[in-house]
């Protein structure tokens, strides 16, 4: 893949008027015709969506999108749409204690909302965003209370079990990185206060040291941003096992879309923490070590189809306007 670095968003007018239309009909489509007592819409057959039961991880997509084609469009009935079945719908993902999906779900939907509100693009009203932040408090809390120790940290674990990472879950760090800002912290056993900020941090890392690869000798398929889907722990010591795949073609292979979310969840880790306050890391790690950390793997993971290798010199950090919501939109 070669990248043209002199597009700019204005030459992708006319494609994105093109998206932006075709998005509404496709969420309106949806709203109109999909049974959601089917469940969540999580794949196609024949062309429609369909539902699977072992998890209900695009709920908060079904909504979050409505809100978008709202902040596009301005259209009310999008709002109302997403606004009233984040409300009535959305109370069960915010407390689902079986999922690693908590920043797909409630980011998307209670998050959303929270940053229209506070742009001014939704009537402010005080109980309303203290609902959405309320909501999005407990969800990092229960998100982060899924947890597997490791002997130098640990992660949140998906949902096939404690010796389960998945590379997924950096993007439900989000939620985790969020509800800390809201001056939220997890409550275990004693009345034990655990760092929301502190747990996301080792999952990153984590994530950083076993699902991305880096060409550094580490076995036969180690290939620089190379992406494993699964990565196997023996819960009894800690120990990493193997690699693993859930959908990609094997574990020695890299999954496309689980690549993505390594592209993007390592890079908004860097947006947080370009403006997070040092200080906050003192008890548990160096910031500066952190962004390393995070700074190799978005590195990695963004080159694997690019046309070029780390010894080109090419530059890997686009310090222009960012394409994604910083986490601090949701919070400023």
């Amino acid at each position: 893949m070669k990248i043209d670095n002199s597009l700019t968003i204005a030459d992708l007018a006319a494609q994105l008027q093109q998206f932006w239309k075709l998005s509404g009909e496709k969420i309106r489509l949806i709203a109109q015709n999909y049974d959601e007592r089917k469940g969540a819409p999580v794949f196609t057959a024949g062309g429609k969506y369909t539902s699977r039961g072992w998890t209900e991880w695009t709920q908060g997509f079904l909504y979050g999108s409505a809100l978008l084609q709202y902040e596009v469009s301005a259209e009310s009935e999008l709002l109302d749409y997403a606004r009233t079945a984040t409300r009535r719908k959305m109370a069960a993902h915010v407390g689902h204690f079986g999922v690693h999906d908590h920043g797909f779900n409630n980011v998307s939907t209670y998050g959303n909302l929270l940053r229209l509100m506070k742009e001014g693009r939704i009537l402010h009203n005080e109980w309303e965003q203290e609902f959405y932040e309320l909501a999005l408090k407990l969800s990092g809390a229960v998100q982060a209370r899924r947890w597997t120790s490791l002997p130098d940290g640990g992660y949140i674990y998906s949902f096939n079990g404690p010796h389960s990472l998945f590379v997924d879950t950096i993007r439900t760090l989000r939620v985790l990185l969020i509800s800390h800002e809201l001056g939220h912290a997890l409550w275990e056993e004693q009345d034990t206060r655990v760092s929301l900020l502190q747990r996301a941090v080792q999952h990153a890392i984590a994530t950083a040291n076993y699902s991305i690869y880096y060409g550094e000798g580490r076995d036969r398929y180690d290939e620089w941003g190379r992406t494993d889907h699964e990565s196997i722990f023996n819960v009894n010591n800690g120990q990493y096992r193997c690699p693993n795949a859930q959908q990609g073609f094997s574990g020695y292979t890299t999954w496309t879309r689980g690549l993505a979310w390594a592209m993007t969840g390592f890079a908004e880790l860097l947006e947080y923490l370009h403006t997070a306050d040092e200080q906050q890391f003192v008890a548990f790690s160096e910031k500066a070590f952190v962004e390393s950390v995070c700074l190799k793997a978005a590195r990695a993971t963004c080159d694997f189809y690019l046309s070029h290798t780390p010894a080109d010199g090419i530059p890997y950090w686009d310090t222009g306007a960012p394409m994604l919501h910083k986490l601090g939109d949701y919070l400023e």
